[in-house]
């Protein structure tokens, strides 16, 4: 996940779509190897939300203990997460990197899945975009927000650089 936001116009977006909803410790796996590729721009998940109590019927309020609402970590950031992961969408330097993401899908994951290039990310801002973000929003992060989360709920890591050893000099 590159800083340099100006890259997007050349990049490459794509999405792995496997045949099975990831399990946490799959998806986990995934991003955290996925997280070590450098070229990445942006990446968002997607699937269907995981609710955190009944909506309806007799148990109306009553919290859902679901089995895939676990907390993941990706590098020093521990994420809970609120949806089934059906789907990862990639923005990419170049095609070099997009083959590095497409072996890296071919070790992780135990199933088949779709590899596709398109136009997955939006690189203007939308109305949502406007309203949740503002007019000077950073374009990483344009398209990528939910319209039915509170601003509060917004997850955004950064890829952190590698510390160098300061005792190198000495």
């Amino acid at each position: 996940m590159s800083d340099s936001a100006s890259n997007t116009e050349n990049s490459i977006q794509i999405e792995i779509f496997p045949i099975r909803i990831l399990s946490p410790d799959t998806a986990q796996k995934l991003l955290v190897e996925l997280s070590q590729i450098d070229g990445i721009l942006r990446v968002m998940i997607q699937g269907p939300r995981l609710p955190e109590k009944v909506s309806y019927g007799p148990g109306t309020g009553e919290k859902v203990e679901h089995p895939l609402r676990k907390p993941i970590r990706i590098g020093d950031q521990v994420i809970e997460l609120k949806i089934s992961v059906g789907r990862i969408r990639l923005e990419v330097a170049n095609a070099e990197v997009k083959e590095k993401v497409r072996s890296t899908c071919e070790k992780v994951l135990p199933f088949s899945f779709e590899f596709r290039e398109g136009h997955f990310l939006r690189k203007k801002p939308t109305v949502t975009d406007y309203a949740k973000l503002g007019p000077k929003a950073d374009p990483r992060l344009l398209g990528m927000v939910d319209p039915k989360a509170k601003i509060n709920q917004l997850v955004f890591i950064e890829k952190q650089e590698k510390e160098e050893d300061e005792d190198k000099d000495e």
